[in-house]
């Protein structure tokens, strides 16, 4: 990690713990490696600018420069050439640098290399994305995620970085065996710190499926928020639930999955979850230890993905989102419309052009989540993928029931009522599933 936070009573890092004002900022430079061999869908300006954007979004931590590296053939040892590795040292001593940051993969070797050369401590993209994820995740589930992933990427990065890696350790018994190198013990204890975090987040996966068990049997549907980083999905479930999810113009925001009840105008109650942010190149790591997170999608009734249409590379964003949740098995059964939020932030003519292309399809729907427009028509939508045919029928429950009129009030079916000798006399309005659930009551 980049640097020493403070701790909470059960060892885990208190996020929430204020700065000391008087500790030095880290001072990061960027780098994006455009290489020739590896064409990316898209720029490695825009590529280089979300890096710099990752990279704000840690705390304590100063960018003070930015550069795009043309590789025409990536170096084994060293990623750049020997000529910009050399370059890149005088710029790095210029600007007075504590930390490298390189948006993309970098091996073990060349880290290693590269750290010796520049005298700098070095994060590749997964290093800085999972130090992003370590800074934000706040409950248990969302810790445990993070440690899991932090060690699956450290375990393949033990190198022999130091002469003692090189001495072996005598076996036991009578005749001491060749021993093992100081990697495999690290290794070693890497996989049991895996296999104990693992066995932990079983415990909370049993606990959210026993949630999940319960929701089953209140059969709400599942709409799940799904989208590139910073694209509004956390605005958005604000809105539509009144919640006070932390929404932030941020990468990663928020990590944690959030779950709330939604009432829709015809009254019937559907579940809203927010998920974390996708991004591109999002390492294998996260997406394996983040999948007890995401399998609201999996079990989702109706995905709402959430795109940032202002963006200059939203339809590179889609088709990264389109890519994870692919990885993530996601069927393609499952009805999905696009919330093309940020349409306040377009020149008129771009928003006009946006909202014509939303009038014409009936899955694309424009919004802007800052002032409310477009939202009345995407929660018609909801509602009418949602909300079942409603049949009418006339209930009479005897005066001693008061336990199943009150769930017909709450529930919203009721459309009038009377009193009469034999009883209470309803007229509801219900779906097959609310009339399946009042025959359990």
């Amino acid at each position: 990690m980049i640097s020493e936070q403070p701790h909470d009573q059960e060892g885990r890092p208190a996020r929430n713990a204020p700065h000391e004002t008087a500790a030095k900022r880290t001072r990061a430079y960027v780098l994006h490696p455009d290489l020739k061999a590896q064409p990316s869908r898209r720029l490695p300006e825009h590529g280089l600018a979300e890096a710099v954007a990752l990279a704000a979004a840690l705390p304590d931590l100063d960018v003070v420069g930015q550069d795009v590296v043309r590789v025409a053939k990536a170096v084994p040892a060293t990623l750049f050439g020997s000529g910009k590795v050399e370059e890149l040292a005088a710029a790095l001593r210029a600007a007075e640098v504590d930390l490298v940051l390189v948006d993309g993969p970098v091996t073990p070797v060349q880290q290693r290399n590269l750290e010796k050369q520049w005298g700098v401590k070095l994060l590749d993209r997964t290093g800085l994305i999972l130090e992003i994820f370590a800074d934000r995740a706040r409950t248990r589930e969302g810790v445990l995620q993070v440690e899991l992933a932090a060690l699956s990427y450290q375990r393949t990065r033990l190198v022999r970085a130091w002469t003692h890696l090189e001495r072996q350790r005598g076996g036991l018994g009578f005749v001491g065996g060749p021993g093992e190198t100081q990697i495999e013990a690290d290794r070693r204890a890497i996989d049991e710190q895996v296999v104990r975090l693992r066995r932990q987040l079983d415990k909370v996966v049993r606990t959210r499926e026993l949630h999940r068990s319960a929701r089953r049997k209140v059969p709400f549907p599942i709409v799940a928020l799904v989208g590139y980083t910073n694209a509004g999905k956390s605005s958005l479930f604000n809105r539509l639930t009144g919640a006070d999810v932390f929404a932030k113009d941020m990468l990663f925001a928020t990590l944690d999955p959030t779950m709330r009840a939604v009432e829709l105008p015809t009254g019937f109650r559907v579940i809203l979850s927010d998920t974390v942010g996708f991004i591109s190149e999002l390492p294998t790591q996260l997406v394996a230890a983040f999948r007890a997170t995401l399998e609201e999608v999996l079990e989702a009734d109706l995905i709402l993905h959430v795109r940032d249409i202002a963006h200059s590379e939203t339809a590179e964003q889609a088709a990264d989102v389109d890519d994870i949740l692919t990885r993530l098995g996601v069927d393609k059964s499952v009805p999905m419309l696009e919330v093309w939020n940020k349409i306040d932030l377009l020149d008129p003519a771009a928003r006009k052009s946006v909202e014509d292309r939303g009038a014409a399809s009936e899955g694309i729907f424009p919004v802007s989540v800052w002032n409310e427009d477009g939202l009345t028509p995407l929660i018609e939508a909801i509602t009418r993928h949602l909300d079942e045919e409603r049949q009418h029928e006339d209930l009479v429950i005897p005066f001693a029931d008061g336990r199943a009129r009150a769930w017909l009030h709450e529930e919203g079916v009721v459309e009038q009522e009377r009193v009469e000798e034999d009883g209470v006399h309803l007229a509801v309005s219900w779906t097959a599933r609310q009339k399946g659930r009042f025959a359990d009551i």
